[in-house]
């Protein structure tokens, strides 16, 4: 499958700390990506240095093979962007946004804009400042989806607003990669939103990224095996065991187990990706903390 996005060891560090290291990983062209990783783990960090707002340190990033700043002219046109706190003139009106958009976006839909808009029922002369939460949500996405974009990079743009604004966002999203075969990668910390939206996941963590790929193939890989206290090291190897926790009686793993359960009294259950990227986060912090101030993995 054709990548849209491909980063080879790409890393950024401010100072002494990195915000990103050693990144490498593959966005396939038509999927619908989750990049997801708690506050400070370097999401916002991969989105700019996809778009090309920043250099990188170290490494690499291609955007339909090319570099999304050498090659600005050829990549921007065909990238659309949400940041997370939706920057949006307060003092325009809705027709005075749409008319920005149309002057500086050469591939610009206008009829897609207006169509979007009417369906919010947003009259054009109100202003952007007078919205809700949601609403300049709305509008943002609609300036993103209006330039028509082959890729959509999406930086926490459901963090603040209320459950029933997510789910239109997102519900939103879902018929724009149905209808667009667009590439979306989409970065959140609220899991549960994502799980029903995306068909692939990038996990980071400390900076690094700790899991990523197609959803289905990494559940069906995990395990969460339930069996009498042990020392787990001894039933697998480490590098297969994601965390490990202990009661009196019972040892509890969540591991990866590509070639089926091991041996003995083990009860073996599937995860849920919350599951998963909990798991993978609890690592990652736990190595982390055993590191120097200042070295992310």
């Amino acid at each position: 499958m054709t990548a849209a996005v491909e980063t080879v060891a790409l890393g950024k560090r401010h100072g002494s700390l990195w915000a990103l290291r050693d990144c490498s990983l593959t966005i396939p062209a038509g999927s619908v990506t989750a990049l997801i990783g708690p506050n400070g783990a370097g999401k916002t960090t991969l989105l700019h240095l996809t778009m090309g707002l920043t250099a990188p340190t170290a490494g690499d990033v291609r955007v339909f093979g090319m570099s999304p700043r050498s090659d600005a002219e050829s990549v921007l046109p065909r990238v659309g962007f949400v940041a997370q706190d939706h920057p949006l003139y307060r003092r325009f009106s809705l027709a005075d946004t749409l008319m920005l958009g149309r002057k500086l976006n050469p591939g610009w839909d206008d009829e897609l804009a207006h169509q979007r808009i009417a369906a919010l029922g947003l009259p054009l002369k109100k202003r952007v400042g007078q919205l809700s939460g949601g609403q300049q949500a709305q509008v943002a996405l609609t300036l993103a989806l209006a330039k028509r974009p082959e890729l959509l990079l999406l930086d926490e743009p459901v963090a603040s607003l209320d459950p029933l604004a997510r789910r239109a966002f997102l519900q939103t999203l879902m018929e724009a990669a149905a209808e667009d075969a667009l590439t979306i990668l989409l970065s959140s910390h609220i899991v549960s939103e994502l799980e029903r939206v995306c068909d692939h996941v990038v996990i980071l963590g400390e900076g690094a990224v700790q899991l990523a790929g197609p959803i289905e193939e990494l559940l069906d890989a995990h395990r969460v095996l339930t069996g009498p206290r042990c020392d787990p090291y001894a039933v697998l190897p480490a590098h297969l065991i994601v965390h490990a926790t202990h009661t009196a009686r019972q040892t509890t793993l969540l591991a990866r187990l590509d070639d089926g359960p091991p041996d003995g009294p083990w009860d073996a259950d599937r995860v849920t990706l919350e599951d998963l990227v909990l798991a993978y986060l609890g690592s990652s912090r736990a190595g982390a903390e055993a590191r120097p101030h200042g070295v992310a993995s």
